[in-house]
């Protein structure tokens, strides 16, 4: 394994990370009806392996979960963790405490004065090393990987001054300059110290600002270069996945214990564990989630399906034994 500069390995690893898997993903449903969203299969990997993964390559050896929506379809896709090389363990949140109640929830399994907060739903190769590096050479409380926001009809910014300090939110349709923070920071333990215990409590909304007007530069920015991918909304995850399946060299996305009869048609689709295509199928862009058979001679474009059972999610409507929605 290649080591960045003053990053880790297995003898000297980096900080400890926790990765956010506790939200509701409200934004996915109803993809998030089925799975929580690490729990999502990217190319044929559940998206939280392939943040482990890359933690695991940035010298990241002890990761923390956090745990409250559908938490058995993480522990399932991860379990412990060694066969990532890290050592995974879960903070659970009843109810889901936030960017900040959940960090400080964890920071007893953290037990560093440092730590690593990644975002659930973002994949990048960044180099973690020199983000570390950067933070330390300061005096801030957390340092924020950010690149310029070039859609700032889609994201609120961040706004940086010219010695990196952020100053503050940008909100989103701003003609204002700003910066996108993809989701990954570097925290230390003393800014979660106004943090309520047990509390549903924000970064950027409600702990970061005040941080700020109390210690101008406690929070900054570590300007990056680096890819990353959303996976915020359906058509981010289709868009996502099909991108990396295509890098990947994988026609179609395609889960476990997949049965597509022969006479089907399948393009550009993401099918789940357990699905069956039936004969004469046709499916485009479809996102095809665990246990669902499709019925034969059904034709299908830019839509998800999963198995109907309960409250039907907002945009979608029940086809059989289908619930449909446009992506």
């Amino acid at each position: 394994m290649t080591v960045t500069a003053n990053g880790g390995g297995r003898d000297n690893p980096l900080l400890p990370a926790l990765v956010l898997t506790a939200g509701l993903a409200t934004r996915l449903r109803p993809l998030s009806s089925v799975r929580a969203k690490g729990a999502l299969p990217v190319a044929g990997e559940p998206l939280v392996r392939r943040i482990l993964t890359w933690l695991r390559a940035n010298g990241v050896t002890d990761a923390v979960l956090n745990l409250h929506h559908l938490p058995h379809t993480l522990t399932a896709a991860v379990g412990d963790g060694s066969d990532l090389g890290v050592r995974v363990r879960y903070s659970w949140e009843h109810p889901v405490l936030g960017s900040a109640g959940g960090p400080k929830r964890a920071v007893p399994l953290l037990a560093a004065p440092q730590f690593l907060i990644v975002n659930g739903d973002t994949l990048t190769d960044l180099e973690l090393a020199p983000v570390v590096a950067s933070h330390r050479d300061s005096d801030a409380l957390v340092t924020m990987a950010v690149v310029p926001n070039t859609e700032p009809h889609k994201y609120s910014g961040l706004a940086v001054d010219g010695d990196g300090r952020v100053t503050g939110v940008v909100p989103r349709g701003s003609t204002q300059p700003s910066h996108h923070f993809f989701g990954v920071q570097v925290v230390d333990v003393e800014a979660l110290s106004r943090v309520p215990d047990g509390v549903p409590y924000e970064t950027v909304a409600q702990l970061y600002p005040a941080l700020i007007a109390e210690r101008p530069g406690s929070v900054r920015a570590f300007h990056a270069t680096a890819e990353y991918h959303d996976i915020g909304t359906p058509s981010d995850y289709l868009s996502t996945t099909l991108r990396l399946a295509e890098r990947e060299g994988l026609r179609t996305s395609v889960g476990e214990r997949v049965r597509i009869h022969a006479g089907a048609r399948v393009e550009r689709s993401i099918l789940w564990d357990d699905v069956v295509i039936e004969d004469g199928t046709m499916l485009k862009e479809c996102i095809v989630t665990d246990g669902v058979r499709v019925p034969a001679g059904t034709s299908w474009h830019g839509v998800t399906m999963r198995v109907a059972g309960g409250e039907l999610a907002p945009g979608e409507r029940r086809i059989g034994e289908l619930a449909i929605a446009s992506i």
